[in-house]
């Protein structure tokens, strides 16, 4: 690690905390809306960037470019069908929560069914978050800092202690932005490295390509196609990872959930200063998730054919970003990856916050607290989570390999169950309470039992599939025999401009459509 390396990291880095400062500084954080949405006011291109960076972090660059290594471009369901997903949220699912003037998704659930149902949906959400999201950001941040900088070496430590002490590193500063700076200042931090992030990761495949063919980007993807053509088949058959049959089941579910329910997510359209700016917002993401693949496992497939089969495969991007990228851009593109992993927990810490702020420390502990009260108590619970997550997440080296496919079928204890009471409190009217409490506990009792006990074969995307099915079903069937007494309307409660955006319809079924053409491209009819 050379002068250079460091300076640009640094250089970088501060520069998106000067400038997120500069942009921010001014905001009202003493009110509900100012500190936990940004005081409703974010644009299109900030919630797309805000979007992207929330969800791209080095669980997905290490990850999915791992998968690529090991498996096909089939993985790529992941990303690609995130776009199908994000058109339903922009059609449907936003100008409701627009319209419903929510802070916090289990609030729709609170006047749709009863408060109970919300409480156990928050409890829910902050079970994934606290235990399955904010620890495996940072161990997996630390890591790739750790390999991109040789930390240990450096700091003349064994591995373990500087996986600690990178650990605490991204969780302080991390900490600094959700804690202390509210949405506006992760979601404009998050716009800023999006670029980098976008730019720094289609170098990555570029340079590979053009390393893998002598010095030509086209002889390089030539090699692949000669030498390991089955890589980039978008097909996965019943051994992949991700069966092309999962994407109209589990797969579409999750996708939805994560979309379109998951706090941390939708916490950043729900911040729009208008329905118009937040769907312009989310299918600007949808096409971006498009490009996913190139950076998120082509460097895989890439180094496959760069160092062959036998390395480990979790080194497969490391060693390619090490062997094809310039000195001078590896403190950039540390910064930019730093940035990634600042997103990713910042957002889930600040989501993290909202709902013990809003959903437990209010209604249970002090139902009269002005706003900047709960402010206050909310960043005092960020500083302990923050804590908590730094101490647990060194203790995930420990879990064996596989990492990202075992944070997907853990996610699947709380995901596909919320959504599914979710979307049918929107598409029922009669449907009572205590027909989502019992879908939930009949999906995550049903789920548990074949993820802990019960091997029975089939793929847990096809299982969260099938339970949707079976409790859609059930929740319908007691609507019908035991509905609520009155039918539910869904209030206007709208706290910014409803007027939707003209050009809706026609970009999100030209996004839908994009993502039909990349598949046929990458299947066995197509260019293979």
């Amino acid at each position: 690690m050379n002068a250079l390396t460091i300076l640009s990291f640094l250089f970088f880095t501060g520069m998106v905390a000067l400038i997120s400062y500069l942009l921010t500084r001014k905001e009202n954080l003493a009110s509900q809306d100012g500190y936990f949405l940004g005081g409703r006011n974010l644009g299109a291109w900030v919630i797309a960037g805000s979007l992207m960076l929330t969800n791209l972090s080095t669980e997905q660059l290490i990850g999915l470019n791992q998968q690529g290594f090991t498996d096909t471009l089939a993985v790529m369901g992941w990303e690609v069908g995130s776009a199908i997903a994000l058109v339903i949220v922009a059609f449907f699912l936003l100008p409701r929560y627009l319209k419903g003037g929510i802070t916090t998704i289990p609030d729709f659930l609170e006047d749709r069914y009863d408060f109970g149902t919300k409480q156990i949906v928050t409890v829910l959400f902050l079970f994934g978050y606290v235990f399955n999201l904010l620890p495996p950001i940072l161990y997996s941040g630390a890591v790739a800092i750790n390999g991109m900088f040789d930390i240990p070496e450096v700091l003349g430590v064994s591995r373990t202690a500087g996986l600690w002490i990178t650990v605490f590193a991204i969780g302080i500063v991390g900490s600094i932005y959700a804690v202390f700076g509210g949405l506006k200042a992760v979601a404009v931090s998050d716009s800023i490295n999006g670029v980098g992030l976008l730019l720094g990761g289609l170098l990555i495949p570029v340079l590979g390509l053009y390393a893998l063919g002598d010095g030509s980007i086209g002889s390089g993807f030539n090699t692949i196609m000669e030498n390991s053509p089955e890589k980039l088949n978008s097909i996965g058959g019943a051994d992949s990872p991700v069966p092309f049959s999962t994407m109209v089941t589990g797969m579409l579910l999750v996708n939805l959930f994560y979309w379109g329910t998951a706090q941390h997510i939708m916490q950043r359209a729900i911040a729009a200063k208008n329905l118009k700016e937040g769907q312009k917002g989310v299918l600007i993401a949808a096409f971006l998730k498009l490009f996913g693949p190139v950076f998120l496992i082509l460097p895989g497939i890439i180094a496959y054919n760069m160092f062959g089969p036998d390395i480990e495969s979790a080194d497969a991007y490391p060693m390619l970003v090490g062997e094809v990228l310039p000195t001078p851009l590896v403190g950039f593109f540390a910064a930019v990856l730093f940035g990634a992993i600042l997103s990713s927990f910042n957002s889930a810490l600040n989501s993290s916050v909202t709902l013990i702020s809003l959903n437990i420390y209010k209604p249970y502990f002090k139902p009269s607290a002005p706003d900047r009260e709960i402010v206050r108590k909310g960043k005092y619970v960020g500083i302990i989570l923050a804590l908590f997550a730094m101490c647990l997440a060194p203790l995930i080296d420990k879990v064996p390999q596989g990492f990202f496919q075992y944070l997907q079928i853990v996610n699947g204890f709380y995901n596909v169950p919320i959504f599914t009471v979710l979307i049918v409190g929107y598409l029922t009217k009669r449907v009572p309470a205590i027909a989502a409490k019992i879908s939930l506990f009949l999906f995550i009792t049903v789920y548990a039992i074949t993820q802990l006990f019960w091997d029975t074969g089939i793929h847990f995307l096809h299982i969260l599939g099938v339970l949707f099915v079976v409790c859609t079903g059930l929740m319908v069937v007691i609507g019908k025999f035991w509905p609520r007494d009155t039918a539910f309307v869904l209030e206007e409660k709208a706290k910014v401009d409803m007027k939707p955006w003209k050009l809706v319809y026609p970009v999100g079924i030209a996004a839908t459509m994009a993502m039909i053409l990349i598949y046929v491209l990458f299947s066995p009819a197509g260019i293979l």
